[in-house]
């Protein structure tokens, strides 16, 4: 290929990219305007700016219907009273689907749902964005799994939701000890995965269990596989949904001494756009690699945002570079070796060997991941011979394709070399 051509094409697909973050759909979710706490409407706003596009739906809005998605039917709506302490009371016809205020949101652009979670109610519920008419359409899954413990806990509330890159939607309870997936097709599947765990490798001591540095505040994904938590107190954590290891990377600085950050969305260059429910000081951003917050100049201040919901994920120009050219990786971790240590290859029969012939005694890893740098398997092995082949199976669940094999030496993870192989 011309390598005219080729940067030509690599520049042209860097902008549709850019271009579809920029344009994407942006909603929050708000109370009524400068000193109203209440997180109970839905509102379209630009991410570049902050400012508020259209009103999608408004807590005291009559026009709206919610339905049952298990059997289409009018669902029986509830209405909270609260007492003093902000505990529901009295139970009476319900007027609202956002009425016990909204902490968690993700929007599934692939469907054009906004799906939320409302406070003290164990169900999960989204709007129809398609929808025709001028009455918002709501529907609602009723499970066991999100209805199960104390909802009046603050613990067991959801407040970090987002869609993943493999398009199904995760949440977060405030404690950290349930991760719970849903589906985002014409079926909604709610799956428990389990608590996260701490890093071991953590030495900040900071616990994404920690009630007054962990809890609150937003998730977002990036485009391979990962989900970050920004809780509301400014500390960041990324998450492995297969393992479900939260490794903590650090604290937002530059941000009002105010402020929360209880809601998060991606927006251009992988910026980290946030807001707060607690403070009307607009939206700031940041990065990964340095989490200094800037001010979104301009952003509105007006509506307070308990949480920001985009299809957005972070790193997806890179990921589509990689995949547009079959770069496995742009990262220095090792080069594929070009003398093969993995066979056969291709791999037809759920297993491959892999030599390591000429390396030390000690443990190593053995990691299987797709072209973007997930990972799909792993496994350790002990080498006590230079001339020692070990072999790996892989899981009936991985389909065909071309996979990266990386190995790495377990006690310095120094990267030992890459390979590719096919999967038939």
């Amino acid at each position: 290929m011309n390598i005219k051509t080729l940067l030509s094409t690599t520049l042209l697909l860097s902008s549709f990219s850019a271009l579809a973050q920029s344009d994407a759909k942006t909603f929050a979710i708000t109370g009524n305007g400068t000193g109203d706490f209440r997180w109970m409407n839905i509102r379209q706003v630009d991410i570049t700016t902050g400012k508020v596009v259209q009103n999608i739906f408004q807590a005291d809005q009559k026009s709206f219907s919610l339905v049952d998605a298990a059997n289409r039917k009018p669902s029986a709506l509830q209405n909270f009273k609260f007492d003093n302490n902000g505990n529901p009371s009295v139970v009476q016809l319900q007027d609202a689907p956002t009425l016990t205020m909204v902490a968690a949101a993700a929007y599934d652009k692939r469907h054009d749902k906004l799906f939320f979670t409302p406070m003290r109610i164990g169900e999960l519920r989204w709007i129809d964005m398609s929808a025709k008419g001028d009455a918002p359409q709501f529907f609602e899954e009723k499970t066991a799994l999100l209805n199960t413990n104390d909802l009046n806990d603050e613990a067991n509330h959801i407040t970090r939701m987002d869609i993943a890159a493999d398009g199904n939607g995760y949440a977060i309870t405030n404690d950290g000890n349930h991760l719970i997936r849903f589906t985002t097709g014409k079926k909604t599947v709610v799956t428990d995965l389990g608590n996260l765990v701490d890093a071991e490798d953590n030495k900040s001591g900071i616990s994404i269990h920690n009630k007054c540095t962990s809890w609150g505040g937003d998730m977002i994904a990036d485009a391979y596989g990962k989900l970050y938590v920004i809780s509301a107190a400014r500390q960041v954590f990324k998450v492995d949904i297969d393992t479900r290891i939260a490794s903590y990377i650090g604290s937002i600085t530059g941000l009002p001494a105010t402020y929360t950050t209880n809601g998060a969305a991606v927006g251009d260059d992988n910026y980290i756009i946030v807001s707060s429910a607690n403070s009307f000081d607009g939206y700031y951003k940041f990065k990964l690699d340095n989490l200094a917050a800037l001010k979104v100049e301009g952003s509105d201040t007006q509506y307070n945002a308990s949480d920001l919901a985009n299809g957005n994920l972070l790193f997806q120009k890179e990921a589509d570079a990689k995949k547009d050219f079959n770069i496995p990786s742009l990262a220095p971790l090792a080069p594929i070796t070009t003398d093969a240590r993995i066979f056969p290859n291709p791999v037809t029969a759920n297993e491959f060997k892999v030599s390591f012939d000429g390396q030390k005694a000690g443990q190593y890893n053995i990691t299987l991941t797709d072209l973007s740098g997930r990972a799909m398997m792993a496994a350790k092995v002990a080498i006590s011979s230079k001339f020692q082949t070990e072999t790996v199976r892989i899981s009936k669940t991985i389909g065909k394709g071309i996979y990266l094999v990386k190995v790495t030496d377990a006690s310095t993870n120094q990267s030992i070399f890459t390979e590719r192989i096919s999967v038939q």
